[in-house]
């Protein structure tokens, strides 16, 4: 009887005790494992590179590539502006003259010392020097310049120089790594990693009546001195020429875009053998396919580049292409955009046949377009030296000059040579407002219809005491 008081007791107790384990084990948490942030795990990236190491995102050998062929270029000009004190004194046409230093970067493409920048970092320059990134410092020749795509061309009378391998901006998909590598705030040699963000965006920024917009976007860092640096790929070759920022400040907010390569490679190589890019142009204008024209103009879809209108002397009226139309593709590759369609037309040269397949009232048709220069011609234009051809030293005219003048554009003779102005007549302080009745606002556009003009020019402009003149001359 003892004896089974006990086992019950027994029994009483293990059936509790299990109990308890049970509730304590449903009550009290679970110690957590911590790993530790120094332990490494294994990770595979897509998409690098053969040869690269594939347990890391390696810029560094991209960056290595490319900051040796970086440079930083300086610039010297001299500006003009109004003294009031002096204007009161001694009367209209006073001007002080004051030196100004500009900064901005630059990427070698040849080892025989061929330097690709921007337009804007050395327009209107006197005098152009480089500095390498070993400190080397070399006076440098503007070799051409082309305002319509914001690139140009320098030289530097060196040889073996580290250069950028072009790259394949065609290829270059959105989402891609990409280094920005430059000297933003004249900090040499810098490089910054970011993605690609879109591509074609055409953002307004070039002032060129022919501008050519086809921007590579990316969120690398760029700012100010980064101009006319390198955009490379993860294998350090050259996909862009960094060009502009959109930022309410000034600086850096996230948003950069670049030339792409497949536009340099054009406007080098034509500058190189030609002298001056041989521009190629359907001869429409055109307009983004919205959702507001496609109910407009009662549009099916939301497809293509929009035709606005056809040039009288254009390729496209030429071959059959008419206002309304909507341009599907070129060459094969399609076209979404005004800057997509501007980008395959500007790998071409006058005289080259392209493939434009467009819409027409729901209906696709091909057309073989046999392309033209900007004067409506298949002929390529010579590089005329311009200033050394008209004889003078022009200007750009300031917003209190031209509201001075009552005019909206022009440019300042600043100073006459031998030449066909001083042939003719003119005067130093002319200001020419339009050639050939095309209007001028910068010395650039000057430069621009001068090159493109193989016959007579008819200039219209106005001097400095509101008297408005005409000339007219050969070039040849």
């Amino acid at each position: 009887m003892k004896t089974r008081k006990l086992l019950g007791t027994f029994l009483v107790a293990l059936i509790g005790g299990l109990i308890a384990v049970f509730i304590y084990a449903k009550i009290v948490p679970k110690e957590e494992k911590i790993i530790t942030a120094n332990v490494r795990q294994p990770i595979n990236f897509a998409n690098l590179p053969s040869g690269m190491d594939p347990g890391i995102l390696n810029f560094v050998q991209a960056a290595q590539k490319s900051v040796e062929a970086v440079v930083h270029v300086k610039t010297q000009s001299t500006r003009q502006s109004y003294n009031p004190i002096l204007e009161f004194f001694y009367g209209d046409g006073i001007r002080e003259s004051h030196p100004v230093v500009g900064f901005g970067s630059g990427v070698i493409i040849s080892e025989d010392g061929y330097i690709a920048t921007n337009n804007h970092v050395v327009e209107n320059s006197e005098k152009v020097y480089v500095t390498l990134n070993d400190k080397r410092e070399f006076e440098a020749k503007v070799v051409g310049t082309d305002p319509s795509t914001d690139l140009a061309l320098l030289k530097v009378k060196e040889e073996g120089l580290q250069f950028i391998p072009w790259g394949d901006s065609d290829a270059l998909q959105v989402g891609e790594w990409v280094l920005a590598v430059g000297n933003p705030f004249n900090l040499t040699s810098t490089v910054t990693a970011g993605i690609v963000s879109a591509k074609g965006k055409n953002i307004g920024i070039i002032q060129d009546q022919y501008r050519m917009e086809s921007f590579i976007q990316t969120d690398a860092a760029v700012n100010r001195g980064n101009s006319g640096g390198a955009l490379v790929d993860i294998r350090g070759n050259l996909v862009g020429i960094n060009t502009a920022i959109i930022s309410p400040s000034g600086g850096y907010a996230g948003i950069s875009f670049a030339v792409p390569v497949s536009i340099v490679q054009k406007v080098v190589k034509d500058i190189i053998e030609y002298g001056v890019v041989q521009r190629a142009i359907l001869g429409v204008s055109i307009q983004e396919v919205t959702a507001d024209l496609a109910k407009e103009k009662e549009l099916d879809k939301l497809e293509g580049v929009y035709i606005a209108e056809v040039r009288d002397d254009g390729a496209a009226k030429a071959a059959g292409i008419v206002a309304g139309d909507i341009i599907l593709s070129v060459n094969g590759v399609e076209v979404n955009s005004p800057g997509e369609l501007q980008e395959q037309i500007s790998r071409h040269r006058p005289n080259d046949r392209v493939t434009v397949v467009i819409k027409r009232k729901g209906k696709t048709k091909q057309f073989e377009v046999t392309l033209r220069n900007l004067q409506g011609k298949t002929s390529f234009v010579s590089a005329a030296n311009f200033d050394t051809i008209l004889g003078a030293r022009f200007e750009n005219l300031d917003a209190r000059e031209k509201s001075k003048l009552g005019v909206k554009y022009g440019v300042r003779v600043a100073e006459l040579k031998a030449g066909k102005l001083r042939a003719e007549g003119v005067k130093e302080g002319f200001i020419i407002t339009q050639v050939n009745n095309k209007p001028v606002y910068t010395v650039d556009d000057l430069d621009t219809i001068i090159k493109g003009t193989s016959g007579g020019v008819y200039i219209e402009g106005i001097y400095p005491n509101g008297v408005i003149q005409y000339y007219a001359f050969g070039l040849k």
